[in-house]
């Protein structure tokens, strides 16, 4: 009788202990989970998995590497929070797999994402035709975003966090030299690492600073 009252005990202390870590981590989507929030649950999981079933041993032996793996998730949320370029370098950019109709066959190749994959989030997102697609982006969720031709006009950030995102200037057809003529037109071409958030929209720039929360 002991040994089951052990059982329950523990299995609801676990249950408990990792609700909380798991209230700690922060609030994502089951379908946002990046790599790294996976190889964390994963390896959480086998953690309780042996706390359940070694009996034998303390508990604290398992409470442990769960702790570590808390804190190596929490001082990972802050580096990439600060830091699109590690974000980037742990999550990966969105692809870009279709623009204007047409399929980008080397980027589907370099991401392992074939036609049955698209066609099958296509038809999720009750989507007839390719051709009525103006965007595609693959995320590093695996989450396809699309947008389609009859849509608004896409509107993509051009600087995240102070870092320039070249991909998106290439994608509206412009460059650094038109940024950079923008930012100088506004009063902050040499503020680029203050910009917590700047787009070009219906013909307005829009820019809004990391601290003050200015427009």
């Amino acid at each position: 009788m002991e040994v089951y009252m052990n059982i329950v005990l523990r299995t609801v202390f676990m249950y408990i202990f990792i609700l909380i870590v798991f209230r700690l981590m922060g609030k994502r989507e089951v379908g946002e989970l990046s790599i790294m929030d996976l190889v964390i649950f994963v390896l959480i999981g086998e953690c309780v998995a042996f706390a359940l079933e070694d009996m034998e041993k303390p508990i604290f032996q398992y409470i442990l590497p769960i702790i570590i793996l808390l804190i190596i998730q929490y001082l990972n949320s802050l580096i990439t929070l600060k830091s699109k370029k590690v974000r980037d370098l742990i999550d990966g950019d969105p692809s870009l797999i279709v623009r204007d109709g047409v399929i980008n066959q080397s980027e589907m190749k370099k991401q392992r994402y074939n036609l049955d994959d698209l066609f099958q989030q296509m038809r999720e997102e009750r989507i007839h035709s390719v051709q009525q697609i103006d965007f595609a982006f693959l995320e590093a969720s695996g989450k396809l975003s699309i947008f389609l031709k009859s849509d608004e006009p896409l509107v993509l950030p051009l600087i995240v966090d102070g870092y320039i995102v070249e991909n998106h200037l290439k994608l509206m057809n412009k460059d650094r030299n038109w940024l950079s003529q923008q930012l100088k037109k506004h009063g902050y071409e040499k503020r680029v690492e203050e910009i917590f958030y700047c787009c070009y929209e219906n013909g307005q720039f829009h820019v809004q600073l990391k601290t003050t929360g200015e427009n």
